[in-house]
């Protein structure tokens, strides 16, 4: 195609049939090679997926995104952030308390641990031992910090309780600080004295000590 209106509107009435393209039957039912179906793409404005190696296309104004920056048709998942990669440091980063690997994949349904794990690498975003699992945080510190106040202010996951409980029985004696230590040093995570202080709390453990000990 030599008239850029025309090549322009073909292009249209073509997403108008089917929103998603590769860009490979794209150039064919243009007519036209891919380098020139690529190029216009570009000067009509696109967005690539973030899933399927970014293999699928749609134009700028196809998508509506929701307030997490994301929009699916069928399995293919697009971005405002763009690729996978600033997909994740874009939601790691507005989400309260951190995400962990499952609830991303789940978010944007497609598997991304290994992709996560390269992000720490690079100190794009941070991740803390929650249970069995990582949270990731923001790269900010700042940031990272106030998510891992929420993820703090949060229950312990109930197999890590019962192990806080178990050291407590073990050691009634000793205080939050230090059956959290305990705990993260047997299990291998990373827990904080003030959910050791919630647990007991919930189960008004500080009512039943024995005299002369605090939870505190």
């Amino acid at each position: 195609m030599t008239n850029s209106s025309t090549a322009i509107q073909r292009l249209t009435e073509l997403f108008q049939q089917q929103p998603c393209w590769r860009i490979q039957p794209l150039g064919q039912q243009m007519g036209c090679a891919v380098v020139s179906a690529r190029r216009l793409l570009v000067q009509v404005g696109y967005h690539s997926s973030f899933t399927h190696n970014a293999g699928w296309y749609t134009l700028a104004g196809i998508p509506r995104f929701g307030r997490d920056g994301l929009w699916f048709y069928q399995d293919i998942g697009f971005s405002k952030a763009g690729s996978l990669t600033r997909t994740l440091v874009a939601l790691i980063r507005s989400s309260p308390s951190g995400l962990s690997a499952e609830q991303l994949g789940d978010r944007l349904h497609t598997r991304c641990h290994s992709v996560l794990v390269n992000l720490c690498r690079k100190g794009l975003v941070q991740r803390h031992r929650q249970g069995r699992f990582h949270v990731y945080l923001a790269a900010e510190t700042a940031v990272a910090q106030r998510q891992l106040r929420q993820v703090v202010s949060t229950p312990l996951p109930a197999e890590i309780a019962v192990l806080v409980l178990a050291e407590f029985i073990r050691h009634p004696h000793r205080q939050p600080e230090a059956l959290a230590r305990a705990v993260s040093a047997k299990a291998g995570i990373a827990i904080q004295a003030e959910q050791v202080r919630k647990l007991f709390d919930q189960y008004s453990l500080k009512k039943t000590l024995p005299p002369g000990l605090s939870a505190r």
